[in-house]
């Protein structure tokens, strides 16, 4: 499934809850769907920096596309995460780079977060594309 699809269905998504409250329960339940992290990969290395809650997020190139798995040691945080992951993963390195993520702010989310964990949303898609850059330059496109 394309990128554009897959924020087109978040946003879709986001806009059937009439308050917060019902995202903030529909981002709970997407964490627990999220493709989780080997325990081998939850390292240091992996933490995004710039969070308040601890995240672990590991990249793996397949088929010349990037697969991302992740964790949280906070529900909320792994909700966001799992958001992430289910727009980039299984994407080309070329095309996560280039995507925007204006359908963070057409869901709402970055203005219903704290500022802590705001950052932590920044943090989060610069690791997202710091992958994608580097798998774009070991493939060589």
């Amino acid at each position: 499934m394309n990128i554009e699809t897959i924020q087109a269905d978040l946003i879709d998504e986001f806009s059937i809850f009439d308050d917060w409250m019902e995202r903030y329960e529909y981002m709970i339940e997407l964490g627990k769907s999220l493709p989780m992290i080997a325990s081998e990969f939850k390292t240091d290395d992996n933490i995004i920096k710039g969070c308040q809650s601890k995240v672990w997020l590991h990249a793996e190139l397949e088929n010349d596309t990037v697969v991302f798995t992740a964790d949280s040691d906070a529900i909320i945080t792994k909700g966001i995460v799992a958001i992430l992951i289910r727009v980039f993963s299984n994407q080309s390195p070329e095309t996560i780079l280039k995507t925007n993520t204006d359908f963070i702010d057409e869901i709402g989310l970055k203005e219903h977060l704290s500022p802590t964990r705001a950052n932590g949303l920044v943090s989060m898609i610069k690791k997202i594309k710091m992958y994608a850059l580097a798998y774009q330059t070991q493939i060589g496109l």
